[in-house]
């Protein structure tokens, strides 16, 4: 029953994040100045007659009242109707079905990686004294306050125009993909590793990891066996947040290095007012992050299962246990 109502929250939840997200793409689209008829027929250079423009208003009901026409948006993407793109005139999932796996490609190769550096940093800086733990500190500080276009074009210089190594922009090859998830990884491994150390530096104090010492345990098999799984809980949570910011890391980093991903798609409907595209964006990155986030939930649990406990069963469990200790008939202030 637990389960249940766990999916039953998570779902509320996201069906609210998707509302809200559906509410403020539909107000701060029609922020942007500009007529959205004369974007729907090819911008102000179309030179579109006035009846024309009239025509097209009717057709889209742009010249309802904005209730009216923000409940038939709502009604269309809660029927998964994303209509056609005013800017590429294809429809919106064909868009979608095409540049998403670029996004999520990139967004999930970059957590990998951002995982891996953030777990040697935390090895390196843990077993290798001070210096190696103020030197790790400072670089993992430093690596989650670079912007991606800067680290982006720094990457570029060095690794693809001075060394040659790989391409500078995506080439369709496995090479190309090198740079961009360097890019969105690296900001990210700066954040895990700050939280994954102090984790790990938490737990070296512990009663289990005495305890595997005394065992002779080495220290790679304590940090891999014991002190990472318990170092790991908050950067699991920390990754529901960091992919939402892979994702939108994607629209910069993928305008620097030519990937036809929804980050790129994205800069072009905002700048043409594609309602119908940044709508879908918008809310299949939403949908993404809701279900990144419940799985990070559920890994958490799992790695953790204490968490999956309810906060009355460990209260009970405690008074239960407190009663146990003082025996029958005990008062609690006998002494």
């Amino acid at each position: 029953m637990r389960w249940v109502w766990w999916a039953v929250r998570r779902l509320a939840g996201g069906v609210g994040v998707l509302w809200a997200v559906a509410t403020i793409v539909f107000v701060a689209v029609r922020l942007i100045p500009g007529d959205p008829a004369l974007a729907i027929l090819g911008g102000p250079g179309s030179q579109a007659s006035a009846e024309a423009v009239a025509r097209v208003r009717h057709e889209y009901g742009l010249d309802q009242p904005v209730l009216v026409q923000y409940a038939v948006f709502l009604g269309r993407l809660a029927t998964l109707q994303l209509g056609d793109s005013y800017a590429f005139r294809t429809p919106v999932a064909t868009l979608l079905g095409q540049q998403l796996p670029v996004t999520l490609t990139l967004a999930v190769a970059g957590l990998v990686v951002a995982w891996v550096l953030a777990i040697v940093a935390a090895w390196w800086s843990t077993q290798r004294g001070r210096f190696a733990a103020g030197l790790t500190s400072a670089l993992s500080v430093t690596a989650s306050v670079m912007p991606h276009f800067w680290l982006g074009s720094v990457l570029i210089v060095v690794f693809a125009s001075a060394l040659g190594w790989v391409p500078a922009v995506s080439d369709g090859t496995a090479r190309g993909w090198v740079l961009p998830v360097l890019t969105v990884a690296v900001p990210v491994a700066g954040y895990l590793a700050e939280t994954v150390r102090d984790g790990v530096v938490d737990a070296q104090r512990s009663a289990f990891a005495l305890a595997a010492r005394g065992r002779g345990e080495t220290r790679l098999g304590l940090f891999s066996r014991h002190l990472l799984r318990h170092a790991a809980l908050p950067g699991i949570a920390l990754s529901a947040w960091a992919f939402g910011s892979l994702v939108s890391g994607a629209v910069v980093v993928e305008s620097v290095f030519a990937l036809p991903g929804i980050g790129r798609a994205l800069v072009t409907a905002v700048t043409q007012r594609d309602m119908p595209l940044v709508a879908g964006i918008a809310l299949v990155s939403a949908a993404a992050y809701v279900v990144v986030l419940a799985v990070a939930d559920l890994v958490e649990r799992v790695v953790d299962p204490r968490t999956s406990a309810g906060s009355s069963a460990r209260n009970g469990g405690a008074r239960g246990g407190t009663a146990r200790r003082r025996g029958p008939g005990r008062p609690a202030d006998a002494r």
